[in-house]
């Protein structure tokens, strides 16, 4: 993983803070989600509220605000912006930021994958870089070409399955023409998304090598503070800890 000098305060730094969104249904029922759109639990509900408690402490403000076009992402974010009471900022909801696309596997107990497929194929489909399940026919009611949140996006955007290459690409596309402008402008901005997306742009960001990647996993609902220089060049992360202090990496 890259380690970057520290030549700047951090003072001199612009920050993002990134989230992994709450427990969701899925989540507790342990299926595999990806452009599904479960609720969160309600102690997804709870960890979303003790995460803006976190960052109460520090003092955050943000200049705007990014989720997915998924609810547990969405309902993550309005409750922290709540406990910040910072709801009038500007939002935007972007389909770049939504899960990586299971495929086939959308909806699957993972208990089931196991069982049917090999605890090291599952393994393979869930963490590994160019690894992808099988594909979604068209047909499949589960395919985002029949979502009413996906209706204004063009039938060649729409994934049937995806990987953590191509997860990487489109993330790294939006990131790059939508958010590196603005922490240039030194904006302050907070994104809430799912594991592998935040996993795809560290990855990126971090510089990190495929067997590095492949045994990294984000912890949910715990805010990360990414800093940044004037040019939008990554400096270091932290997830904040249980008293809302920095823990970098």
């Amino acid at each position: 993983m890259k380690k970057t000098p520290h030549t700047q305060t951090r003072k001199e730094t612009i920050p993002v803070v990134l989230i992994h969104h709450a427990q969701s249904q899925c989540n507790l029922e342990n299926r595999f989600t990806g452009w599904a759109d479960p609720p969160l639990t309600a102690a997804g509900i709870a960890e979303a509220h003790q995460a803006g408690k976190l960052l109460r402490e520090p003092g955050c403000r943000f200049d705007a605000a990014y989720s997915s076009r998924l609810q547990r992402a969405r309902i993550t974010l309005d409750i922290l912006l709540e406990e910040l009471d910072q709801q009038d900022i500007p939002q935007q909801q972007a389909w770049q930021l939504n899960e990586r696309h299971y495929g086939a596997l959308q909806g699957m107990d993972k208990t089931e994958a196991t069982v049917r497929h090999g605890q090291q194929q599952v393994w393979r489909w869930r963490r590994g870089y160019e690894d992808r399940a099988e594909a979604l026919q068209q047909n499949d009611p589960r395919h985002p070409l029949y979502d009413p949140l996906h209706r204004d996006m063009a039938p060649g955007d729409l994934p049937d399955v995806e990987n953590l290459v191509e997860t990487r690409q489109r993330m790294m596309t939006f990131w790059k023409e939508q958010i590196v402008p603005r922490i240039r402008n030194g904006e302050r901005l907070f994104i809430s998304t799912h594991g592998n997306t935040l996993r795809a742009l560290i990855v990126e960001l971090a510089e990190m090598s495929v067997t590095q990647v492949e045994g990294f996993e984000i912890s949910p609902a715990t805010p990360i503070v990414y800093h940044f220089d004037q040019d939008a060049k990554s400096i270091d992360w932290c997830y904040l800890d249980a008293d809302g202090h920095q823990a970098c990496a």
